[in-house]
């Protein structure tokens, strides 16, 4: 049965109609392209990027504190359908729980670019490598996301074998994992939050808040993708996928979006009212610092795309609508990934140690970089989705069989 199952799904992900091949041929093309850029980067060094000294986190680190969060999201979907039995988001959970897999593996990539070198990724290995642990948050942050990733992999391959060979997968075995899935989706992104707070010499970083403000704009951007994939999946394949669902879904994005909003201003006002002498990060930021204003577009769009977003879901008859419904999830997806990308890594080393302000923006190479590590995340979150459907579908396996109330 093992080499039968194999075979399959060796053929429904080889197969496909044209435009599978298209999406397909499109991601290996930009995968391919990120890889020689790579291997240029290993030659020269991270001087290839335009990070520097004054500067030592950028949009590698952007994308990996974005990620963490992309791949927390899952748990939006775990928690209505497992712990509050709301059986129209069964049929999407382990989508959510595939895309938890793609996106700490892109998040895992993102650290190993940061690093320069790749052939230095042992010394993250807890006792083998030199990493100062546990006394290092970061080695604790890879810990953590490794732990989630092969938690998310066990689960999703149990239960697509079980539901291959037509038996309920929620079993003794997986519930208690399943119920530890969602305290370890908030710890990958709190000890995120904490590898940044926890540096003193960065005050724009020093907010107890970040933590809640990491895990609320991730519970936003996460599920905010996965609606229009989800519209995408029913419209192109057999998977039945309930309006109520995504609505369910919809609401839940609504009031995590509030919070964040919330916890923004909440930051802006401790910020601007004390105006202690640590406010030149916050300035730099949202005001320009010294005639140094790069990043000010870019952060007052996405505040307002998060805003405009949040009036649009928090509607009800509004978010129904399909169409205003994928408007708000650009609008989000767009504003969190401003928000913790470079609103949240590039201000924090403004000004420098010495007083001095390098404008870092990345340059061609770190963009077609990291466009590679999206192709290949997406390309395993393709993958993996294209299998499960085969199999809830009942295209392969026995996944009819099973009764309708599992």
């Amino acid at each position: 049965m093992l080499i039968d199952a194999i075979n399959e799904i060796f053929k429904i992900v080889t197969t496909g109609n044209k435009k599978y091949k298209m999406w397909m041929g499109f991601l290996s093309v930009l995968a391919l392209i990120g890889i020689s850029f790579v291997f240029t980067q290993i030659d020269q060094g991270l001087i290839a990027t335009n990070m520097r000294d004054q500067v030592s986190w950028g949009w590698y680190i952007a994308n990996f504190t974005f990620l963490v969060g992309l791949a927390a999201a899952a748990v939006v979907l775990v928690i209505p359908y497992y712990i509050y039995n709301y059986k129209p988001i069964g049929e999407i959970v382990l989508i959510g729980e595939i895309m938890a897999v793609a996106a700490v593996s892109m998040c895992l990539m993102f650290i190993l670019l940061d690093m320069g070198s790749a052939e230095r990724f042992w010394h993250l290995i807890p006792y083998i490598g030199i990493f100062n642990w546990p006394g290092s948050i970061l080695t604790w942050d890879v810990i953590v996301l490794n732990m989630y990733l092969v938690l998310n992999l066990t689960l999703v391959i149990y239960a697509l074998a079980k539901t291959y060979a037509g038996k309920p997968y929620k079993t003794k075995f997986i519930m208690p994992l399943i119920f530890f899935s969602v305290p370890a989706a908030i710890s990958i992104h709190t000890v995120t939050a904490f590898l940044y707070l926890g540096a003193p010499a960065r005050p724009f970083w020093n907010a107890a808040i970040l933590a809640p403000r990491f895990i609320a704009s991730a519970f936003c951007s996460g599920p905010a993708f996965m609606l229009i994939v989800f519209q995408i999946i029913r419209k192109t394949t057999k998977l039945k996928i309930e309006d109520k669902a995504l609505h369910k879904v919809a609401e839940i994005v609504a009031w995590c979006m509030a919070v964040n909003l919330f916890l923004l201003g909440s930051e802006v006002f401790k910020e601007m009212y004390s105006a202690t002498a640590h406010i030149e990060p916050f300035n730099y930021l949202w005001f320009g610092l010294r005639g140094n204003d790069q990043l000010v577009p870019w952060i007052w769009t996405a505040v307002i795309a998060n805003s405009l977003a949040f009036l649009i879901l928090i509607v009800p008859s509004i978010r129904k609508n399909f169409f205003m419904l994928n408007i708000a999830c650009g609008f989000m997806f767009y504003g969190v990934y401003i928000e913790k990308g470079m609103g949240l890594i590039f201000p924090g080393f403004i000004p420098g140690t010495l007083g001095e302000i390098y404008n870092y923006m990345p340059n061609t190479l770190e963009l077609w970089i990291s466009l590679g590590v999206w192709a290949i995340g997406l390309m395993i979150f393709t993958v993996g989705a294209k299998i499960c459907i085969a199999i809830k579908t009942g295209e392969i396996g026995h996944a009819l069989e099973i009764p309708s109330d599992h």
